[in-house]
């Protein structure tokens, strides 16, 4: 199946992974961790993109994030991250080169329908590679702010997201349950398969409504699965 370009819209999420070059490890050490986030918060600050959702992987990284002014921040914010890291682990190593394979791959999200699946997506990754047993033991990624378990929280927030309840506290009870609940193995193929390709996270209607707002196919005519539920 085709590759598409990437879209980027504002107000729209988008799930983006970006991978070490070869594969290879983007993380060393915790010092490597601790910068890039470090440089998550500072990109943020500078530009309109709101953060919902990571997990730095030992050779990739998970974003859950959305422009909320120039649609262009989005490449900015990806070129201020790889860069960085590129020549803060390049010095600190004694070496040169790219630390990145070429082009980050990118998916639009269906907000109603697939946002709250690409949370447990993206916090459920060290589960699936076995790293940990819970994604609370995992310390690089979003989970503990988003469930409520970390004394620092910076990251935005989704109205899908603020809707799971009234208070801060009901919502980060109603999230643990949900990521706890797991993520079915038709969703994690859906997510999987649209971030390789560029297409977008979501059912026909969505790809529809995409398509007509950019003039631009945005996934092949492949029949998906339709999803009612937000969550």
């Amino acid at each position: 199946m085709p590759r598409y370009p990437r879209l980027f819209l504002k107000d729209v999420p988008l799930h983006i992974v970006q991978r070490g070059h070869d594969r290879s490890p983007v993380f060393l050490c915790e010092k490597d961790y601790c910068y890039y986030l470090q440089n998550i918060r500072e990109a943020r600050g500078i530009l309109d993109i709101e953060v919902f959702a990571y997990c730095l992987m030992t050779n990739h990284v998970h974003l859950l994030l959305m422009p909320t002014g120039r649609v262009d921040d989005v490449s900015a914010f990806m070129r201020i991250l790889a860069g960085r890291q590129t020549r803060f682990l390049n010095t600190k190593e004694r070496r040169s080169g790219t630390l990145w394979e070429g082009r980050f791959k990118s998916s639009l999200i269906d907000s109603e329908a697939y946002l709250m699946a690409c949370y447990r997506y993206i916090e459920l990754n060290p589960v699936k590679a076995r790293m940990v047993s819970a994604p609370e033991d995992y310390r690089w990624s979003s989970y503990r702010q988003n469930a409520g378990l970390a004394s620092d929280v910076w990251l935005d927030r989704h109205p899908v997201f603020l809707s799971l309840g009234k208070s801060s506290a009901s919502r980060s009870s109603e999230y643990r349950a949900l990521v706890q609940s797991g993520i079915s193995d038709d969703d994690a193929s859906l997510i999987r398969r649209a971030l390789q390709r560029n297409q977008v996270t979501g059912d026909e209607a969505f790809r529809i409504t995409i398509e007509e707002r950019t003039g631009r196919e945005v996934s092949s005519k492949a029949p998906g699965r339709p999803r009612k539920s937000k969550c």
